[in-house]
C-alpha cells in the first residue's frame, strides 16, 4: 500500500494488522481520485472510516490543506498516527478515535464544512444512506462538496439524498464507488 500520486507519491503506508480493516487498493484509489480531482487547490477533508488513513493521506498528497481522520478501532487510529508521522503530515491532520455518527456530531459542533468526505465503512455493516442523510441534514458538506462512498459492488445507492445528488458510479470487481455532490444535479451541473 502506497501513496499513488502528488507530493508524497510512492511513500509506503502501513496497513492495519488483522482482517478487520480492508484497505482501498492502489488501483481503486487512483481511479477514485481521477473521478474527483485528481489534484486539489486546498480544502478540508474528512476520512470517516480512516482505517490506515490511506484515502485522507492521498488527498493531502494531492493538495488538500487539512484532513480529519476518524476510526473507532484503536489499532486503526494507531496506524493512522504512524502513517501521518512517517509522511510528515502532523500539521495538516487531526486524528480521533470515535464512531462515525458521534464524529459527525462533533464536527458539526465545530461548524466545519468539508470539501471532500470519504466514506469507506465495513461492507457488512453498511449504513451509507443513514450517514449521507446525517451529513446532508447537519450541513457538513461545503457548497459543491464531494462525498465519496466506497462499498460492495452489489450496493445501489439512491440518486439523491436531500440536496446531495449522485454524480458518478463505477464498479471495480467487488468494489463500488459512488460519488455524491452537494448542490448539483445528476448531470453534475450547479
Amino acid at each position: 500500500m502506497r501513496v499513488v500520486s502528488g507530493d508524497l507519491k510512492g511513500r509506503a503506508l502501513k496497513a492495519v494488522p488483522g482482517n478487520t480493516t480492508r484497505p482501498t487498493t492502489d488501483k481503486v484509489k487512483e481511479a477514485l481520485f481521477n473521478m474527483i480531482g485528481p489534484y486539489f487547490i486546498g480544502g478540508l477533508g474528512l476520512d470517516l472510516f480512516a482505517g490506515s488513513g490511506g484515502l485522507g493521506i492521498e488527498a493531502l498528497s494531492r493538495g488538500l490543506d487539512k484532513v480529519i481522520f476518524v476510526d473507532r478501532d484503536g489499532k486503526a487510529v494507531q496506524v493512522v498516527n504512524e502513517n501521518i508521522r512517517a509522511c510528515g503530515l502532523e500539521d495538516k491532520s487531526e486524528i480521533y478515535r470515535n464512531d462515525a455518527e458521534r464524529a459527525l456530531k462533533a464536527v458539526q459542533k465545530r461548524d466545519l464544512q468539508f470539501n471532500y468526505i470519504f466514506l469507506d465503512p465495513p461492507y457488512k455493516k453498511q449504513q451509507l444512506v443513514k450517514l449521507l442523510q446525517l451529513i446532508e441534514e447537519q450541513g457538513l458538506a461545503a457548497p459543491q462538496g464531494t462525498i465519496v462512498c466506497e462499498h460492495s459492488s452489489d450496493i445501489k445507492l439512491p440518486e439523491s439524498i436531500g440536496a446531495l445528488s449522485k454524480v458518478k458510479h463505477e464498479t471495480y470487481g467487488i468494489i463500488g464507488i459512488t460519488i455524491f455532490k452537494l448542490g448539483v444535479d445528476e448531470k453534475g451541473e450547479a
